[in-house]
């Protein structure tokens, strides 16, 4: 009986000790399998795909790019699981990439007024970069005469070129009486005049479309965007 029972005691350690080995030893073989996810984001694809399998992770590239500006093309913008996570090795990684800035296409702004293109840039969402002003009687005052760069460009910014016309600039008014109404009309309106043929005077002594009478008269000092009314003969 006092042998049997040391043979039972004997048994029961050997048991317990082989049980906690085993639990110990697949602990460990546990946990040489887990592995602590690092942090690749903002790294290049293939920079973070080494650091990744090094640890015996499989990656998966999402293959949905998008648009970040703050990101640059072929760099990481997101992953899953996140950084700090602890997996089994082999397990996948999803990374997302970012496909950088894509500005938007700049829209044509020539012609129009100053105000106009601050709204068609916000609209796209590009930067009014700066804008330039010279003086000009060729061109209506407050009115984009160029762009960089140009419409249907992708760019984040736009420069503009604006004509302020030119502050204090006079014109003495000529007479136009026997001219022809149509022809001065176009040169005046280049000059930026507000030209109008009120109008027709039957006279058959004259041809059709002469100026007969005008105002102002002769010799008024007139400004850019001052209105001129002519009477044609008919």
């Amino acid at each position: 009986m006092w042998t049997a029972g040391r043979w039972s005691l004997l048994l029961a350690g050997l048991a317990a000790t082989y049980g906690v080995f085993l639990l110990t030893s697949m602990r460990i073989a546990m946990k040489a399998r887990e592995v602590t996810v690092p942090d690749v984001r903002g790294r290049a694809v293939d920079a973070a795909s080494q650091t990744l399998e090094a640890l015996g992770l499989t990656v998966v590239l999402d293959p949905l790019r998008r648009p970040d500006s703050s990101v640059p093309a072929d760099h990481i913008w997101a992953q899953d699981p996140v950084a700090g996570t602890v997996i089994r090795r082999q397990r996948p990684v999803r990374i997302r990439v970012s496909d950088g800035m894509q500005a938007a296409a700049v829209p044509a702004v020539i012609g129009e007024s100053e105000r106009s293109a601050q709204i068609l840039l916000a609209q796209d969402r590009i930067t009014l970069t700066q804008t330039s002003d010279f003086n000009s009687a060729d061109y209506a005052p407050g009115v984009v005469v160029a762009q960089d760069p140009p419409a249907k460009s992708r760019a984040p910014g736009v420069a503009l070129l604006v004509n302020r016309g030119e502050d204090g600039l006079t014109y003495v008014m000529p007479d136009l009486i026997g001219t022809s109404g149509a022809r001065v009309a176009e040169i005046l309106r280049r000059r930026l005049f507000r030209v109008t043929i009120v109008g027709e005077v039957p006279d058959p002594d004259l041809p059709s479309g002469t100026v007969v009478r005008q105002s102002p008269q002769a010799g008024f000092q007139l400004a850019p965007g001052d209105p001129i009314t002519l009477e044609i003969s008919r």
